[in-house]
């Protein structure tokens, strides 16, 4: 599965002086680095180098300072990146190619560069919010089957958390979830109850989801909209 390559990729970036999560805004993994403005990487991963991901690659570019695509590399040397007809195309698109060994070890076959526009700034705004909201990195890239942890779930679980043990006002929980009002009120997931005015109580789908998603002790620092809700 891509997941399997989603760790050795992201300690690649990271020791390249990024910070990394996984299926963040769509994409695999999107790394900022610590300059203001921040540089955004994204990288695509596959277990093999198809043309899938060089279009993915494309799509990103509109986010991207660099692109890159990530697959295992072939034990038989006969996979896509031994082809110079497929490196050709990354390298014109300025797409990087990394390639990744049976045993973990990540290869820069191409490198990234950038000739393309990066025209779309309101979705690259919002790549970055999301990746900047979200606590940890609750999401392994490559993912493709488990709900995705956003950081608006991330709030509403700590909603729902703080209501397992009882009914309680807003403004109780607040604390954990600073925008606890708009995400009761929304109640995008199913897992909250009005028993009355300001008052909140967990329903069955809320408790299945606090036995899915354990928490722990985590502060919420930044505000959630129900449009990232996922």
């Amino acid at each position: 599965m891509e997941t399997s390559l989603y760790l050795p990729v992201k300690s690649f970036l990271e020791a390249a002086g990024y910070s990394v999560k996984g299926e963040v805004g769509g994409c695999d993994l999107v790394g900022l680095s610590d300059e203001d403005p921040p540089v955004v990487v994204v990288c695509e991963l596959k277990l093999t180098f198809n043309l899938e991901l060089i279009l993915q690659a494309v799509d990103r570019a509109a986010v991207a300072d660099e692109v890159w695509i990530a697959a295992r590399i072939s034990a038989k040397g006969r996979g896509r990146e031994a082809d110079k007809r497929y490196r050709d195309l990354c390298r014109r698109l300025g797409i990087g190619m990394l390639g990744v060994s049976d045993g973990g070890e990540v290869s820069v076959i191409v490198g990234s560069i950038s000739p393309m526009p990066r025209a779309d700034r309101k979705r690259r705004s919002r790549l970055m919010r999301e990746h900047q909201r979200r606590r940890g990195d609750p999401a392994v890239g490559g993912s493709t089957r488990a709900p995705l942890m956003t950081a608006y779930r991330q709030q509403a679980l700590s909603c729902a958390a703080a209501l397992e043990a009882g009914p309680l006002r807003v403004r109780e929980i607040r604390s954990s979830a600073p925008d606890a009002g708009k995400i009761l009120l929304a109640n995008v997931y199913g897992w909250f109850e009005r028993l009355d005015r300001g008052v909140y109580g967990l329903t069955t789908s809320g408790r299945e989801a606090l036995l899915l998603w354990p928490q722990r002790e985590i502060q919420a620092t930044t505000p959630a909209s129900p449009e990232d809700a996922g």
